[in-house]
């Protein structure tokens, strides 16, 4: 303790012995907290872990924020005065406040902050500490927080408290945390008694998933001989669990695999079964609707950062009008001229394919770029045993959005009615007056242009680069071919059966084998079915 320190202790001993009015009191209360503060920053990691105890003993929810903050590592010293202190901003900018008080420190700057170091074991001194003074607060959101803090480190010394905080608890939720994590504290003493023991493994098999298996699995070698049978019948029943959650776990992975497959082949699929065109180009129509949704959050961090959290809103309309107008002027410059030849058309898109690429490359560097989430898609929630990040979650969403949508439009617009006339029957089309060279035309511009909200979708879930469509194009023929050209339903069904198929296969295969499995399996299917699970009628059997 430095001289500062030594000389406000002495004046808040002064204090108390002298007695004082209500008012100063409570000046002296914040006095006496001031001083265990400031302890935090001296001497070395073990005297910042017996200042932190001292701090938590008072029992005082001031001191919760302080210790918050300093697990975060953004509590500050003045290397001058010793004074612990906050700041407004990361990274020690912003105004200095006391961290008591919570008063503005314009004497000092940031210039002479220091920050008060932590290493791992001190943030778990921090984290018991911080469950230990908010187990008993009076709101229930804090004492639910507190509660699974304990039940994730299980620490010992936490279970007189927790006996204390389950007989006072009203609320049967955190009540029952409360006595899992009273559980799992039993199993890492082996010094409890049996009964103890016997009463906590149920309790720790409640909690289900991962996390009770490696509880009761590191419990196992330290039980009493008499606890450990029924220890191994509760890993057995959980183990059944786990498998059950495993393989719905990796059904949800193939719907959201799906849900990018569909998304990037369902503009193929209007392509390929309106105008009979493969399409090489089309992966780079994806990888412009990334890039226009990297410009757009780009745009908006250096003029509106407060907008962030708006930037797919404003991506998505634009990444379909970049890419529905590239694909419109490759139709009316290439695709038009070669109607009928198909091996032409695939060496003409696959070599602007190409060009793309490259002119990107130029544009951007060769270099990933990363697209940040906003707040709304960042994390992640438990269902059940499943885990599901809310990234993928709404992709999922927004996958199956655009899929009804596009069914309406073809079901209820004029264009939608004369793109299903030219699928049908091309000649009798044209007959009856639909100008199919501008049927065409809109078809290419509206496949380019859901391939472009395919782009930004992907961007939430992996990095940006110029060869981003590559990985898609394949799948896509897949999805297409396999659920039957030009049917929207068929590419639906197609996506999600070779997307969970993909998440089966893989695990034991590995991803490339596994692709190469899919595709053969593929084969023998389209030997059976050349036109697919759902073959149109019309124009396309024709052909």
């Amino acid at each position: 303790m430095n001289a500062i320190n030594l000389f406000r202790t002495i004046a808040l001993f002064l204090a108390l012995m002298l007695g004082a009015t209500p008012a100063a009191q409570a000046q002296v209360a914040d006095a006496e907290l001031t001083v265990l503060v400031d302890a935090l920053a001296p001497g070395n990691f073990k005297d910042r872990e017996a200042a932190i105890g001292t701090l938590a003993a008072t029992g005082d929810q001031r001191a919760v924020p302080v210790l918050e903050v300093l697990l975060e590592g953004e509590l500050y010293v003045d290397e001058a005065s010793g004074k612990v202190v906050m700041t407004a901003e990361p990274g020690g900018k912003g105004a200095i406040t006391d961290p008591v008080t919570g008063a503005e420190l314009p004497a000092l700057t940031t210039a002479g902050l220091d920050k008060v170091k932590v290493n791992n074991g001190l943030r778990r001194v921090l984290r018991t500490a911080i469950g230990q003074m908010t187990l008993l607060s009076p709101d229930a959101d804090v004492r639910l927080l507190a509660a699974q803090s304990i039940l994730r480190d299980a620490d010992p010394a936490q279970s007189k408290l927790l006996d204390s905080a389950i007989a006072a608890e009203t609320d049967a939720a955190i009540r029952r945390v409360m006595e899992q994590a009273r559980a799992a504290i039993v199993l890492r003493s082996p010094d409890a008694a049996l009964a103890d023991w016997q009463a906590a493994v149920p309790v720790v098999q409640a909690i289900g998933g991962r996390d009770a298996i490696n509880a009761l699995t590191t419990a196992l070698n330290t039980a009493p001989a008499e606890v450990k049978p029924l220890i191994e019948t509760a890993l057995q029943g959980l183990s059944r669990d786990r498998a059950v959650w495993d393989v719905a776990q990796n059904i949800w992975f193939g719907i959201s695999l799906g849900s990018v497959l569909l998304l990037a082949a369902i503009g193929l699929a209007i392509t390929f079964g309106v105008m009979g065109v493969i399409n090489m180009a089309h992966g780079e129509m994806v990888m412009l609707g990334a890039y226009t949704t990297f410009v757009v959050q780009e745009v908006i961090r250096q003029n509106a950062p407060g907008l962030f959290d708006w930037s797919l809103a404003i991506a998505l309309p634009l990444a379909f009008a970049v890419t529905a107008l590239v694909g419109v002027a490759i139709e009316r410059g290439i695709i038009r001229f070669l109607y009928g030849r198909p091996l032409e058309t695939l060496l003409a898109t696959w070599g602007l394919s190409l060009i793309i690429q490259q002119a990107v490359q130029r544009i951007f560097t060769a270099n990933i770029r990363e697209v940040g989430n906003p707040t709304w898609m960042s994390g992640s929630f438990d269902l059940g045993g499943l885990a599901i990040t809310w990234n993928r979650f709404y992709i999922v969403i927004f996958a199956m959005m655009v899929f009804v949508a596009l069914l309406l439009v073809l079901k209820y617009t004029a264009i939608g009615l004369h793109m299903r006339a030219v699928t049908q029957n091309r000649r009798m089309a044209s007959a009856m007056g639909i100008r199919t060279p501008l049927v065409d035309a809109m078809t290419f511009g509206l496949g380019s242009g859901i391939a472009g909200l395919a782009g930004v979708a992907l961007s939430q879930i992996g990095n940006v680069s110029p060869n981003l469509g590559q990985g898609y194009i394949i799948d896509s023929f897949m999805v297409v071919v396999f659920g039957g050209v030009g049917n929207l339903w068929g590419t639906l069904v197609g996506a999600l059966t070779l997307g969970v198929a993909n998440k089966f296969i893989e695990p034991y295969f590995g991803a490339v084998l596994g692709k190469i499995i899919i595709l053969v399996l593929i084969i023998l299917f389209i030997q059976r079915r050349p036109r697919g699970l759902f073959a149109l009628k019309g124009r396309s059997i024709e052909a």
